[in-house]
């Protein structure tokens, strides 16, 4: 398991590398940072000092690997528009984000088992119909247009919830969260419901299908001849291999949403990372749109790497087989 994890660290490592690379060469075309932060009205000489300040004369090798070295250290530069660190710009909206990534996750993975395990014992009840035929709803919108629909009904017609914002924070230490004031968890309802209303009918679905499978293999077959109840052999045998497949989903999954949280966040005007991604963009702020590229590659490695722990270590068959083949 050690050789494992080794060789799943060493591709993460090799594909942050390679995201950084991307990044850094793709952001070099995007508009002109010296004129974005001194306006059009500045001089040449102006512009030739900021140029040589950001290091913008430099080949780009060289401020590739300053990027890479300052990478490794946690540090991304200085804003083009705002004149700050990156990382402290990160360190702000990072509660935000994940305060958000993490409640929809949670909120989908947990929905998504229970409705999913319904679905498939009651395969052929008119409750199980239309949570199919919602769960195709859910996987066709966009999740843009869930989001304006949730604002429409929720915050518009029935005036229950705030339409944007994060609401009141509060902070500890470096932290902030909505979670502990009114406004704040009122806040994160719709964007919470939006964010997770896709990922829970994916999950939704892909375990009705792998339970469904399951229910078909030969170990529940003899278990049934054993005498097992149905209801122990659905909630105990037949849930429990349904999972595997379904960690590994989830894990990926939560990667996504931090990673697509942009779209989410634009809605609601949530003060996330993805916000901060939309205005870098707008403004040319390269050392803003790297970093949050490379968080995201970051995520990315990160649950990779523990999903692939966790198969590893919930599905027997992968260590067996290991020793099975050195034993030849």
């Amino acid at each position: 398991m050690f050789a494992f994890a080794i060789r799943s660290l060493a591709q993460g490592v090799l594909v942050l590398v390679t995201v950084a690379f991307i990044a850094f060469s793709m952001f070099r075309f995007v508009g002109d940072p010296v004129v974005n932060m001194l306006g059009q009205e500045a001089t040449q000489q102006d512009r030739q000092e900021l140029t040589e300040r950001l290091g913008l004369n430099d080949p780009w090798p060289i401020q590739f690997a300053r990027f890479l070295g300052d990478a490794a250290q946690g540090e991304f530069g200085v804003s083009y528009r705002q004149g700050r660190k990156v990382s402290d710009l990160i360190k702000e909206r990072l509660p935000a984000t994940l305060e958000l990534a993490v409640l929809s996750a949670i909120f989908a993975t947990g929905l998504g088992v229970l409705l999913g395990v319904y679905a498939a014992i009651n395969r052929t009840g008119i409750l199980s119909n239309l949570i199919m035929s919602l769960s195709l709803i859910g996987v066709s919108l966009p999740t843009f247009l869930i989001g304006i629909g949730l604002i429409y009904i929720f915050a518009v017609e029935l005036r229950w919830l705030p339409s944007f914002g994060r609401g009141e924070v509060v902070r500890l230490g470096w932290w902030s969260t909505g979670l502990l004031t009114e406004s704040g968890r009122k806040s994160l309802i719709l964007p919470v419901l939006t964010l997770g209303f896709f990922q829970l009918t994916l999950i939704m679905r892909l375990v009705r299908a792998e339970m469904l499978e399951v229910m078909r293999a030969d170990f529940i077959r003899f278990a049934r001849a054993r005498g097992i109840s149905d209801r122990s052999i659905e909630l105990s045998h037949a849930l429990r291999n349904t999972l595997i497949p379904v960690v590994t989903i989830a894990g990926l999954q939560l990667g996504s949403v931090i990673a697509f949280a942009i779209v989410t966040e634009t809605v609601f005007q949530w003060p996330g990372l993805g916000a901060l991604f939309v205005n870098a963009v707008q403004f040319a702020d390269v050392p803003v749109m790297s970093a949050y590229l490379m968080f995201v590659a970051a995520v990315f490695v990160i649950v990779n790497l523990t999903v692939d722990l966790l198969y590893f270590i919930l599905d027997p068959r992968l260590r067996s087989g290991r020793r099975v083949a050195k034993g030849h």
